[in-house]
């Protein structure tokens, strides 16, 4: 007696004619010896155990599909979702992943009704998720960045670059000298793409979807891998206007009589540290505004509202005009470092790979021929606090 199933991954016409023709999968060799005997009740059972569903985009054929094989959780389903949630826009995520708008609602749909719960409240002009949206929202974004990941690793060595490359960059460098060299590398890689986040506050790589960051930091983070670009030096700043006013600071100390402008995208509170043959001093400033962006500091630096710490590319233009003054120049404030940055692990497509290289290359020849290396010594004693003004300094410690 001959059965319609032949081992895994092969299907054999069973009798019928026309549409109503139908194939069947077994998924064990093992089932199909256990039916070579001629057993129809044994076969009726084995099929009790399985359902059928028409597959529309195979035409003619019909699938079994074995009970337990509905317990497997909708990856395609949560990765449409966690695109959702990122982009924050049903037809956004569509258009990004190239689906119908219907594909993609009818997918957090089906989510939705797999679970039991709703997990965004939508309307034509709110997007909110649900509680039971944001719990699953994190896990979700992990599992499509796994996706992600696995099929970059098994594409990282193809010829030819392409794909999209997700890029963070602090606000102000990246509109000044990351923006501007991105139309030459994409002439260049074609068939590469770049979406660029511009902001300075530090984003999470992982949970947000990020390839690849540019920061500016005198603290290097280990748990990322981190590729040094190009030396940045920051200055303590002030107005001529301002310090005829108020005068020049001589000392770190003299600061706790003036008024500072402070960085509010360091966390978790902004300090200002000088160092001076092995001496150190460490200042917080007091003062009446606090900004998350170097370019939003300019005005009322030139306006002379109080004195504040910017990088050198912001300052250099203004240092040049005699709109800023640098102050305590014989007291350097530790330098930092722009640097390309990328997660742990896995190798990385090459798309991430020549976007890095390209901008080493660039931004390693605009600042002179490349990174220093730089040490700062610091001590680790706790400072002492100025009596009156509570504003920390070391300005007599000894050699560290």
């Amino acid at each position: 007696m001959t059965y319609p199933y032949d081992v895994v991954g092969r299907a054999r016409a069973a009798p019928g004619n026309g549409s109503n023709r139908q194939r069947v999968v077994v998924l064990s060799e093992s089932a199909h010896e256990r039916h070579k005997t001629p057993n129809s009740t044994s076969l009726h059972s084995s099929y009790r155990q399985c359902h059928e569903f028409r597959n529309r985009n195979v035409g003619n054929t019909t699938f079994l599909n074995l009970a337990f094989m509905a317990k497997l959780p909708d990856f395609e389903g949560m990765a449409i979702f966690a695109k959702v949630v990122e982009i924050r826009s049903f037809a956004g995520a569509a258009a990004e992943l190239k689906l119908s708008k219907a594909t993609v609602s009818k997918a957090v749909s089906r989510i939705e009704a797999r679970l039991g719960v709703r997990l965004i409240n939508r309307s034509s002009r709110r997007f909110a998720l649900t509680d039971a949206g944001r719990q699953l929202a994190e896990r979700a974004a992990h599992l499509l960045a796994a996706g992600e990941a696995a099929e970059d690793a098994a594409l990282a060595q193809a010829s030819v670059p392409r794909g999209l490359v997700r890029l963070a960059a602090p606000m102000s460098f990246g509109v000044l000298h990351v923006a501007p060299l991105l139309p030459d590398f994409l002439a260049i890689y074609p068939e590469v793409s770049v979406d660029l986040h511009l902001d300075d506050a530090k984003v999470d790589m992982i949970g947000e979807g990020f390839d690849a960051a540019i920061r500016i930091t005198a603290s290097p983070d280990s748990s990322l891998v981190m590729r040094r670009l190009c030396e940045m030096h920051r200055y303590l700043v002030g107005s001529p206007a301002y310090l005829n006013k108020h005068g020049r600071p001589k000392h770190p100390l003299d600061l706790a009589q003036h008024r500072g402008i402070g960085y509010s995208n360091t966390m978790p509170s902004e300090t200002w540290r000088f160092t001076k043959n092995g001496k150190s001093a460490t200042v917080r400033p007091l003062g009446p505004l606090r900004v998350n962006n170097g370019d939003a500091m300019m005005p009322a630096l030139i306006a002379g509202t109080g004195l504040g710490i910017l990088p050198e590319f912001i300052l250099r233009d203004a240092i040049a005009a005699g709109h800023l003054e640098r102050l305590l120049t014989d007291w350097p404030l530790p330098s930092g470092a722009v640097y390309w940055v990328t997660p742990p692990g896995g190798p990385r497509p090459q798309r991430v790979e020549v976007l890095g290289d390209f901008l080493y290359e660039k931004l390693s020849r605009h600042a002179g021929g490349g990174a220093r290396a730089m040490s700062t010594k610091v001590r680790t004693r706790p400072p002492r606090a100025h009596p009156r003004t509570g504003i920390e300094g070391r300005p007599h410690a000894g050699d560290s």
